[in-house]
């Protein structure tokens, strides 16, 4: 007789479908490095994602706040004023890495969309792209890095909180590390540029013109 398989948890569904957890399927010889990779960076992503929900409605919570004390009651608190400057920051550098995961910063394509879809020559400049990016990301955690720890052995503090001075530096190592993350597994190919988390899939307009072109021709050919 065999035993019924017991439905899935909504909690085990969840993280099945967001990728939070290893495919067993994958998870047998060199693959389990690959898996392991993509479940470590979804779960980075669906944490700065969180982050970044939360210092924005912070922010917005305390400007509103800010604002209304100054101009309904003439007064106003001060360190208010200096909380969402920081959050600013935090939510800025977070949003850089989580543009870069699902390549959602500005870039022209005019010349790259003058190529097949899915050819070699899309595939050197999406290389080159992911290479460039992992430079820019290895300095802002290298840099980023360095002046933090130079910031942290000083006594400096902050006018308002009089929180140590280098915490408004802390974004910029942490947005690196992120983008050097997720450029290595793009280079690598453990990340697919359709694995997208918070983005749909970019529409290509080019392909889609030939396409229609060829259906064209198709339906005039038929007799």
């Amino acid at each position: 007789m065999k035993l019924q398989k017991q439905p899935e948890s909504p909690l085990t569904k969840w993280l099945r479908d967001n990728h939070l957890i290893p495919d067993q399927k994958r998870m047998k010889g060199i693959t389990i490095i690959g898996e392991s990779l993509l479940v470590i960076n979804h779960w980075a992503h669906k944490i700065l994602l969180y982050i970044s929900q939360i210092a924005l409605a912070i922010m917005v919570v305390l400007v509103i706040f800010t604002v209304t004390l100054r101009y309904v009651f003439n007064t106003g608190i001060g360190w208010a004023e200096e909380v969402p400057v920081l959050l600013v920051t935090l939510f800025a550098f977070l949003a850089c890495a989580i543009g870069v995961r699902d390549h959602m910063h500005i870039s022209v394509n005019i010349i790259y969309n003058l190529f097949p879809y899915n050819g070699k020559a899309r595939k050197i400049f999406d290389f080159f792209t992911d290479f460039c990016v992992l430079l820019c990301g290895l300095f802002l955690l290298y840099f980023g890095t360095i002046y933090v720890q130079r910031l942290a052995g000083l006594t400096g503090r902050l006018p308002m909180t009089e929180w140590p001075t280098f915490i408004q530096y802390l974004p910029a190592p942490m947005a690196g590390f992120v983008i050097t993350f997720d450029s290595i597994l793009f280079l690598t190919g453990v990340l697919k540029r359709d694995d997208l988390l918070y983005s749909e899939k970019e529409i290509d307009y080019s392909k889609m013109l030939k396409d229609q072109k060829i259906d064209i021709q198709q339906t005039e050919g038929t007799p």
